[in-house]
């Protein structure tokens, strides 16, 4: 019984590490002129398209109640989530936005605490939780950065994090019903259909020598194949198997994968605060995820 489980602990890591990747390759496309709900919309068309390929041809789930929540995972997960954090990042600085964003796992253990009996919070979870989060300031303020106040900005980060919480909670109650593929086709389904009123203010105007350059197009793909369709599939499997409070709460490695991987890759300074939050990050997970 333990191998399986140690199993989706290690495929859990592995879906954190390529969305910490995300960030750098979000950064490459806001740096060749794409907007952020654009990038969403190309990330999740071809995820879709790529799904509607391997998955039975399955339209509708089995009753109007089930297809309501998963929409409302759709948008949670997809395109409110994207859409308010990519907004606050214009708004609002990046550090307050990295920061508040990942208050995602601890609004989950809230949630669902106060939701589902069977979820139950042990000494190491909450100590293991505030050290993680405690890491994540480490690495978001310790580079000389400061938070400072932006109500609207860190609003919506908080709403963010929030919605990423209820998308949990959600795929916790319809996992037992559908398939993954089957959940993860509407998720994608229903976030492409929510983005579309972002457009009325700033339409769609593709511009294609742009999109059709080989650094655009290969971090499209990664966003859209990897990170979005194998990632969000295996994340609803860990979620399951996992429990959601669990799962959730490898979410503080985000900023942890992020940093070295802007070092490795961008060439940017690693502070020696941050390396301090990247030992208190995983410290906290380790405390967290120890029965």
């Amino acid at each position: 019984m333990r191998r399986p489980n140690a199993t989706y602990h290690l495929v859990a890591i592995l879906t954190v590490v390529i969305w910490g990747l995300t960030f750098i390759s979000t950064k490459v496309l806001l740096r060749h002129g794409l907007s952020p709900q654009e990038i969403f919309f190309y990330r999740f068309l071809i995820a879709y398209a790529g799904i509607w390929a391997l998955v039975p041809k399955r339209l509708l789930s089995d009753n109007w109640r089930d297809e309501l929540w998963l929409a409302l995972a759709g948008v949670c997960g997809g395109s409110l989530y994207f859409y308010t954090e990519n907004t606050a990042l214009g708004i609002t600085h990046v550090s307050n936005v990295a920061f508040l964003v990942c208050t995602a796992p601890l609004i989950t253990t809230i949630l669902s605490l106060l939701l589902y009996k069977g979820e139950r919070a042990t000494r190491g979870l909450v100590y293991g939780s505030l050290l993680a989060l405690v890491g994540v300031a480490l690495i978001v303020f310790g580079g000389g950065g400061a938070l400072r106040l932006s109500p609207t900005g860190d609003l919506l980060s908080l709403a963010a994090a929030l919605s990423w919480a209820f998308y949990s909670l959600i795929i916790k109650k319809m996992a037992g019903r559908y398939s993954t593929a089957f959940i993860t086709r509407k998720v994608f389904f229903y976030g492409l259909l929510t983005i579309l009123p972002a457009f009325v203010a700033e339409p769609l105007r593709p511009h294609w020598p742009t999109l059709l350059g080989t650094e655009v197009l290969l971090n499209l793909v990664f966003l859209a194949v990897l990170a979005s369709l194998v990632c969000y599939a295996v994340w609803n499997v860990v979620l399951k198997r996992l429990g959601t409070v669990r799962a959730t709460n490898y979410i503080y490695l985000n900023p942890l994968v992020a940093m070295v991987a802007s070092t490795l890759i961008l060439g940017e300074r690693m502070a020696p605060v941050a390396i301090a939050g990247a030992a208190c990050i995983l410290l906290g997970v380790y405390l967290a995820e120890k029965r």
